[in-house]
């Protein structure tokens, strides 16, 4: 199958956004673990979705996955495995830390930061490492794009699961893009366009 290259990938790195897929471990669907999300179905067939297109589109991959040694993603319990589907091909990047934000992982820090800065962020949890992700993004000048709808939340309190995501979402609006996984995936399958990027007119908000 033939591909077209986009020559401005060689002349600006920063064009080709890196998808960054953060701990889709069984920790988070083992349910009744203290961990499990209440709704994945849906986040993960948005995730299946990102990381198809992706690998159609020849997008740099990464995974994130905490591991530490306590009885939460504990790399000795089954746990800590990838949720099946999502285990990472040979050319795929891994990163591990014990910290919720991906940039606790000193090796995810320099691949982002000599690599354009420009990164699609998925995954799991949405209160947690993705938005401390896209903070710790934004402090560094670096570009994130949330995909929504490719992630879940935990309840807090009183505070319901979907409420505690939605209002996640548009605080990471703060701090780069919030779009949904289809935007994302219509974007950058335009004839030509590595970009992955908006126009700026969807910063803050949730497509």
């Amino acid at each position: 199958m033939s591909s077209v290259i986009d020559l401005r990938a060689y002349v600006n790195p920063g064009v080709v956004q890196t998808l960054v897929l953060v701990d889709l471990q069984q920790e988070y669907v083992a349910a009744p673990r203290v961990l499990a999300l209440e709704e994945t179905k849906s986040a993960l067939a948005n995730c299946r979705a990102a990381l198809a297109h992706a690998r159609a589109m020849g997008l740099p991959v990464a995974f994130a996955r905490w591991i530490d040694r306590t009885p939460l993603f504990n790399k000795a319990s089954r746990f800590s495995r990838w949720i099946e589907g999502f285990e990472p091909h040979g050319v795929d990047m891994i990163f591990e830390r014990n910290r919720p934000s991906c940039y606790a992982s000193a090796d995810f820090a320099e691949v982002m930061s000599g690599g354009g800065g420009s990164f699609v962020l998925a995954g799991f949890a949405g209160e947690a490492a993705c938005l401390a992700t896209a903070i710790d993004a934004f402090h560094r000048g670096h570009t994130v794009t949330f995909l929504a709808d490719a992630s879940a939340s935990h309840a807090l309190d009183d505070i319901a699961a979907n409420d505690v995501h939605r209002v996640v979402s548009s605080v990471a609006g703060l701090y780069g893009d919030v779009i949904t996984t289809r935007t994302w995936i219509a974007r950058t399958s335009r004839k030509g366009s590595w970009r992955g990027l908006g126009d700026g007119s969807e910063h803050g908000r949730t497509a």
